[in-house]
């Protein structure tokens, strides 16, 4: 896992893959490239429009309507800062023995969640360079939630270039870094060895409210809360699933009025639930 993450901040390549998610399949392309210590990503959706994303050390530069989030962070695992000792004591890591994906030789590593919070995954890391080819999340009674897949891949393929966005990628603006600043809120649980990564208050794009935004991570997967004041609003409880993808929407009462918490991320749906339900201001 160490060779991995240092890989994927180190190694040019470029290839073809394809992710599935809730059933439903697409086929990417992608070049990658570390430059003077930069790293430039270009990903162009092969099925139906062109849709194109161009990202610099993990910052989108560029991008046609339609990407999805969850198809633009495939494959980055060195954004997830990997730290195998502490990851150990939420996952169990298993070597089940070689594999051959794209036509590569592989080692098939299995990264297993020892309790019911959190998702397993089924990684086949290329023998050559230890990127991972093959990528799929499982559930706790291991159906698949998620695959990424590379069909073709060459190392050190990616020039220049191909990392230059093409005519119909627009720029857009640069969001902050997430920040970990003082929050008016709390939680009275989260799932074990889960904690505060970063925190924010940003206008809400419905209301003149403000909204506040929580990040939470245990090193390999993460979730965030969203807390804005529903004033006079009238809204519903919601719940659900997209692949690992779980949504709890819950109304919630605090001293200065009631609250909609939303919790989303890759997590079980009772456990965003929970989360959900335990979130509270600070000053109570």
């Amino acid at each position: 896992m160490s060779k991995l993450a240092q890989a994927e901040r180190t190694q040019n390549y470029a290839g073809t893959f394809v992710y599935e998610r809730n059933g439903s399949f697409s086929s990417h392309a992608i070049w990658r490239r570390v430059e003077e210590g930069h790293l430039q990503e270009r990903m162009l959706q092969l099925d139906g429009p062109a849709i194109e994303v161009v990202r610099r050390d993990g910052q989108v530069q560029c991008a046609t309507d339609g990407l999805t989030t969850q198809v633009d962070r495939q494959g980055t695992w060195d954004e997830r800062h990997l730290d195998v000792k502490a990851l150990s004591e939420w996952y169990e890591f298993r070597l089940m023995g070689e594999s051959r994906v794209a036509g590569r030789p592989a080692v098939a590593l299995g990264v297993l969640a020892k309790d019911q919070h959190r998702y397993s995954f089924e990684l086949h890391l290329d023998r050559e360079t230890a990127l991972p080819l093959k990528s799929l999340m499982l559930s706790d009674k291991g159906q698949l939630l998620e695959r990424f897949q590379f069909t073709r891949f060459e190392p050190d393929a990616a020039d220049a270039q191909s990392v230059r966005q093409g005519a119909a990628c627009e720029s857009v603006s640069l969001k902050d870094a997430p920040r970990k600043v003082d929050t008016a809120w709390r939680s009275d649980w989260l799932p074990p060895g889960f904690v505060l990564q970063g925190a924010d208050v940003r206008p809400s794009p419905v209301s003149s409210e403000s909204v506040s935004w929580l990040s939470y991570g245990d090193g390999l997967t993460s979730f965030s809360v969203f807390l804005e004041p529903l004033g006079d609003a009238t809204v519903s409880d919601a719940r659900s699933q997209m692949g690992p993808t779980a949504s709890v929407a819950k109304r919630i009462s605090t001293p200065e009025g009631d609250v909609m918490v939303t919790v989303v991320g890759e997590i079980p749906l009772g456990t965003a639930e929970r989360v959900a339900l335990s979130m509270r201001a600070a000053s109570q």
